[in-house]
């Protein structure tokens, strides 16, 4: 069929339905739709056979709907109404939740229903849980309502008691620091990573993003406690929560802030706190929280990483690359980088850049950085190395991904294997990585088209290797199972030789400082250049600009990155 996905924003589960669609067959086209009159001309241009909608705010106008199909996704199980569904799921604590594929009608969310599927609620932030398990119950009932459609099935009525609820505002947001820290976690996720949570800080309003949980400090309820790598830990009634991001709140028609590591955000505000380092196990009882982990099973060391937004800041690719000397120090014959839930990377962190004194030397600052870790991988002789992409990556992050031996990804995530969105021309040794993988008129093609990729996808064009079909909870331990298993492969040590082999000699004819020396050159004039559109996108991207009647316009020129949410 022709399809036509219409969204309010080119988010991760408008870009997942893109890839696994067009996976099945059709031909599938995107329109970026921030008002009913964008809906109506979208749909005059595209005539398509179906319309489906992933993610949108705006109504589908009656001569729209009463002309074609056109399938709503609403995050809530069937009967549930209203703009913050997840929200209020996370908020009230439900243990289990749904989605609803529905027939667009007179009244948002009361359509009839052409697909469901549930999904159980997890203890984490609400971005992590709409890309990952809402993400897996979406596109199951999407795909199973296409083929209803297909087939020339009917949707059914809605049955049953009607939940109707209004948008959670700030006011129903507020932490109280007096209540105990599950509480406040709550509240914490069911904003994460829009709108944040509204809070006075140190005498000025900010908007917190993230909130994980420490037992092992106290403080009177909201006291500011601690640092750890960016992060301020605050005093609840009960302990302690984590709080990595924070963006300042600006008032009516001010520049909208960028969301950035807390004490980068509070820099010149902050008392003087002590700096805790993350323990190098994390405890078997209390939690706390750190954003690089290490652990080792037998001859496997794993090293997890998880920044917000998967963004990586000069200071986040430094410390990752001490961690991976740290655990290339250590006799495994198998390290896997990655393995958690959610993001792997998403390269560069744009609001660390927009917001530096000078952005031009901050990028370069960071792509260097990202470079030194990259090339860190791919010089990795003496063990394999496993990239284990428990969720979505792009840019960048694909490229720190392909560096290693073995790629493996859940099968609900998605990549994004190009720069162009952000108008850049790309790094991270990727011209030598992404030809190797995929041969070089397909690496031309994914950089220039810069459409999503499924993992099933990247799996047949040889962009990863294993495709493990799991929910996002079990991928860490499937990991751990697998590369076990590669471990104790017996041709394991040969792999080894054999690499070291074909290192030294490739260096013999293409170093890898050449393919660096090329790409940074490129970047290098991209950056010095104000008048270079990497400036603008950056700053859309990064302060939420462009989301009016231009949007559509913004993501074909390139300034959609892959959405938090």
């Amino acid at each position: 069929m022709r399809i036509l996905l219409i969204a309010s924003g080119y988010n991760s589960l408008t870009q997942r339905a893109e890839a696994e669609l067009r996976d099945r067959g059709h031909a599938v086209s995107v329109e970026v739709t921030p008002d009913e009159a964008a809906v109506r001309e979208a749909v005059g241009r595209h005539t398509p056979d179906l319309v489906v909608a992933p993610m949108l705010r705006t109504v589908v106008p009656r001569d729209v709907w009463s002309s074609r199909i056109c399938l709503i996704v609403h995050p809530g199980p069937v009967g549930d109404r209203g703009p913050s569904s997840l929200d209020w799921a996370i908020h009230d604590g439900a243990a289990e939740w749904g989605v609803t594929v529905l027939q667009a009608d007179e009244e948002m969310d009361a359509g009839d229903v052409w697909a469901t599927a549930a999904f159980r609620v997890p203890e984490v932030a609400k971005s992590d849980l709409y890309r990952n398990e809402l993400s897996d119950a979406a596109m199951a009932a999407v795909h199973l309502a296409v083929e209803r459609v297909a087939a020339g099935a009917t949707p059914r009525p809605q049955t049953g008691p009607v939940r109707a609820r209004p948008h959670l505002r700030q006011e129903r947001r507020r932490i109280s620091w007096e209540q105990d820290t599950e509480t406040v976690l709550r509240v914490l996720r069911a904003a994460d990573s829009q709108p944040g949570v509204r809070d006075e800080l140190l005498g000025e309003e900010w908007f917190l993003h993230g909130g994980h949980a420490e037992d092992g400090l106290r403080g009177r309820p909201g006291e500011l406690l601690a640092t750890r790598t960016g992060a301020i830990c605050r005093a609840t009634a009960d302990g302690a929560v984590w709080i990595p991001e924070l963006r300042a709140r600006t008032g009516p028609g001010g520049e909208r802030a960028c969301k950035l590591p807390a004490t980068l955000a509070l820099a010149g505000r902050l008392p003087e706190l002590p700096e805790l380092p993350a323990p190098r196990q994390l405890p078997e009882r209390g939690r706390t929280w750190s954003d690089i982990r290490y652990q080792e099973h037998g001859a496997v060391g794993m090293l997890s990483f998880a920044f917000p937004g998967g963004a990586m800041s000069t200071d986040h690719c430094r410390r990752l690359l001490r961690a991976y000397g740290t655990a290339c120090r250590r006799p495994t014959s198998v390290l896997v980088l990655g393995g958690q839930r959610d993001f792997f990377s998403n390269g560069i962190h744009l609001g660390v850049v927009e917001a530096a004194a000078d952005p031009a030397a901050e990028s370069w600052a960071t792509i260097n950085a990202m470079n030194d870790l990259v090339e860190a991988v791919l010089t990795t002789t003496d063990r394999l190395v496993v990239s284990a992409i428990g969720g979505n990556a792009a840019a960048g992050g694909v490229m720190l991904a392909l560096a290693a031996d073995e790629v493996w990804c859940r099968s609900g995530a998605v990549l994004n294997p190009h720069y162009r969105r952000m108008g850049l021309y790309g790094s991270e040794y990727w011209t030598h990585t992404l030809p190797r993988r995929v041969g070089p008129a397909l690496a031309e093609r994914l950089t220039r088209a810069a459409r999503p990729v499924s993992a099933s996808a990247a799996r047949s064009m040889g962009l990863v290797d294993r495709v493990v079909a799991c929910g996002p909870a079990e991928f860490a331990a499937e990991m751990t199972r697998l590369a076990a298993r590669l471990a104790a492969h017996p041709g394991t040590p040969r792999r080894v030789a054999a690499k070291k082999a074909e290192y030294e000699a490739r260096e013999a004819s293409t170093p890898l400082a050449a393919y660096r020396e090329q790409e940074l050159s490129r970047m290098r004039a991209i950056f010095d250049d104000p008048a270079a559109p990497y400036h603008a996108l950056r700053r859309a991207f990064v302060r939420k600009e462009g989301k009016g009647a231009g949007s559509r316009g913004l993501r074909d020129a390139g300034a959609a990155g892959p959405a938090d949410r």
